[in-house]
């Protein structure tokens, strides 16, 4: 294997950590601070849930950022993968918790994966051909 398909995955793995150590790290605030409870999360107000899928969105915006721009080459064909890795993640997660969480939380989760991950890879091209033009 060369380096670049090293590098490659890296850079996939690096934005993939760091979205669900800020996700993960979030929701245990939230669960120490009393604002959600990860054991009873049906219970959780739905305005909480929206906050929860907002701030994971924004996360994953994060990590697919750092993975745009880690990438060797093709930062949105990065993204794009980390996308699909998310949705699919997503679709066994909300399997799997089906029952302890509404609807709208396991659909929403699935749902914003690959936005998301275009949106993180777009604010990194635009960042790149900005400071391109400028220089």
């Amino acid at each position: 294997m060369n380096k670049t398909i090293f590098k490659s995955i890296g850079a996939v793995l690096a934005g993939f950590v760091l979205g669900a150590v800020l996700s993960v790290g979030a929701d245990f605030l939230m669960d120490k601070m009393g604002i959600m409870s990860m054991e009873n999360f049906k219970q959780t107000p739905f305005y909480i849930i929206c906050i929860v899928v907002l701030y994971r969105f924004i996360f994953n915006v994060i990590g697919c950022y750092l993975t745009a721009k880690l990438a060797p080459n093709k930062p949105m064909k990065h993204v794009i993968i980390i996308g699909i890795i998310g949705t699919v993640l997503s679709l066994l997660g909300s399997f799997a918790m089906w029952d302890r969480a509404i609807p709208f939380y396991n659909i929403a989760i699935i749902l914003i994966s690959l936005p998301s991950a275009w949106l993180g890879g777009q604010l990194f091209l635009k960042k790149q051909n900005n400071g391109k033009t400028k220089n």
